[in-house]
């Protein structure tokens, strides 16, 4: 009874359709390679060069919007009716941290200042010491946690104060659209949502986890092949399938056990590799950089495409936070005020990734520019930036230590981070479910199943990361659109409910 009652409330065309598109795109990847691989460039050279305007805009805008809201008279509006909020301050922090951008961010935190360091806009801004540093907290900063936030407020607001029982991109944008979302736009909305998850959550797996399957051949003396890093990717869909199990418990609990193993690398890295003063220095250096050249970094489009450096990297990365915020955990603010989410969210998502980058980055740093390892020539000559990190890792003591420290942290934030994942992807799977209701557990099987395919295809058919970046770049193309459309409907409803709550008062 109960199974036939489940199949009644799912919305199939939502969980079908994603699922005949990856395995149609999977397919393509897999037979012909190096074809996917040339379409890929071209409509990424298409939509980065030439809309990347498009892109910047929306990054600017986006932050500009949240601070906005945080201190207007919307920022006081508090999400549901609860005395305090659903989750402590810091438990409510490590969820936001940890089911966002975490999965990747070691990955990137250890070899990302390497990928700008033989950037010739690098060395006429200033050299590898102030630019390579700076970079990756500009990427991975402000701009990237507004898309994040801003979706996190519309989101929350429609489910704690509003009550609605659709958890979709769609009725999000109800306010504006009207019963329009009941037909074949909304479908259009839903489905251009999830697929641009699963694009997401697919250059994550595909560009991180390699790194994961050389530490454990290192470590264990396995061969390092595709095949590793398939079985390796297929264990941890099953680690994050098996916590689908406990709810968002067992996200919350895991998210608090991710952050300890992320606390235990940092601090492994730091004291134990002998350059604690040079990383604190140049993080702080990185930090007063940024904040003076924000708004420059932000706007500055290269017209003459003299370097193309913003078009190659900084729209890519907006690109990325805007398929990945298809994710955003709104349910998880119960309890706290638009101002408080809004500020929190940036607090603990900017705290969480600048350490990372600053301790991580600038150890790999070191050993460049003190030390003479030269990882910008290695992987300027082409070289794995899995070996490239692992070359770095060679430099700390008890190297073995600190690769299996990696890999347990890694396991922990994908686990967290996709198992978070599913029961945001589930939601749009229901036609309707209720704020307190979570989605079955099947269905979230099902969603960590799906999400696994298409990164098997990509690693298998060995793409790089450029073609890996193109499959965000071309996912985020609608979703900017679908994002504009929410944050009008928020402001709409927001103004309708204060007006509301004001005439009640009069």
């Amino acid at each position: 009874m109960k199974k036939n009652t489940l199949k009644k409330e799912l919305d199939w065309v939502s969980m079908l359709v994603p699922l005949a598109i990856v395995l149609t795109v999977c397919a393509l990847f897999m037979i012909f390679p190096e074809g996917s691989k040339l379409v890929l460039s071209v409509v990424r050279g298409f939509l980065g060069d030439d809309f990347g305007l498009y892109y910047a805009l929306l990054g600017v805008g986006i932050v500009g919007c949240t601070l906005y809201i945080a201190f207007s008279k919307f920022g006081k509006i508090k999400l549901g009716d609860c005395e305090k909020p659903q989750y402590r301050s810091f438990q409510w922090g490590t969820m936001i941290f940890t089911s966002t951008m975490a999965a990747d961010i070691l990955f990137y935190s250890l070899c990302e200042w390497a990928l700008y360091a033989n950037e010739s806009q690098v060395e006429m801004m200033g050299g590898m010491q102030k630019w390579a540093s700076t970079y990756p907290l500009f990427h991975w900063g402000p701009i990237a946690w507004g898309f994040y936030i801003v979706l996190a407020v519309a989101f929350g607001f429609m489910i704690h104060i509003r009550g609605r029982d659709k958890q979709k991109f769609s009725e999000a944008c109800r306010p504006l659209l009207g019963s329009r979302v009941d037909g074949v736009l909304g479908r259009v909305i839903d489905l251009t949502a999830i697929f641009a998850l699963i694009a997401g959550t697919a250059t994550t797996f595909s560009l991180a986890t390699p790194l994961l399957s050389r530490a454990i051949s290192h470590v264990f003396g396995l061969q390092d092949s595709i095949g590793l890093t398939i079985a390796i990717l297929l264990m941890i869909a099953a680690v994050y399938t098996f916590t689908v199990w406990f709810g968002m418990k067992g996200i919350a609990k895991l998210a608090a056990i991710c952050s300890y193993c992320f606390f235990a690398l940092l601090a492994y890295v730091l004291f134990g590799g002998g350059e604690t003063r040079y990383i604190l220095e140049t993080g702080f250096s990185a930090i007063g950089n940024l904040v003076q050249n924000f708004i420059g970094l932000s706007t500055w489009m290269d017209p003459l495409r003299e370097t193309s450096f913003p078009q190659n990297w900084t729209i890519y990365y907006w690109a990325y936070w805007m398929v990945w915020c298809v994710a955003t955990p709104g349910v998880i603010s119960k309890g706290r005020t638009i101002r408080n989410t809004i500020l929190g969210g940036y607090g603990w998502g900017l705290a969480g990734t600048f350490t990372s980058f600053i301790i991580l980055g600038n150890y790999g740093l070191a050993q460049q520019l003190k030390h003479g390892l030269d990882i910008t020539g290695f992987v300027a000559a082409g070289g794995d930036y899995s070996e490239a990190i692992m070359k770095i890792f060679d430099t700390l003591p008890l190297t073995e230590v600190g690769l299996i420290l990696l890999a347990v942290t890694m396991i922990a934030f994908y686990s967290t981070t996709f198992d978070a994942l599913t029961m945001v992807v589930s939601s749009y799977s229901y036609k309707r479910l209720k704020p307190e209701q979570e989605p079955d557990k099947r269905v979230r099987t099902f969603w960590a199943v799906v999400f696994i395919l298409l990164p098997i295809a990509l690693i298998f058919s060995e793409n790089s990361m450029h073609s890996l970046q193109s499959v965000s770049i071309i996912a985020a193309f609608p979703i900017g659109i679908i994002i504009l459309i929410i944050v009008a409907s928020f402001f709409r409803d927001a103004s309708g409910y204060l007006q509301e709550r004001k005439d009640t008062q009069a």
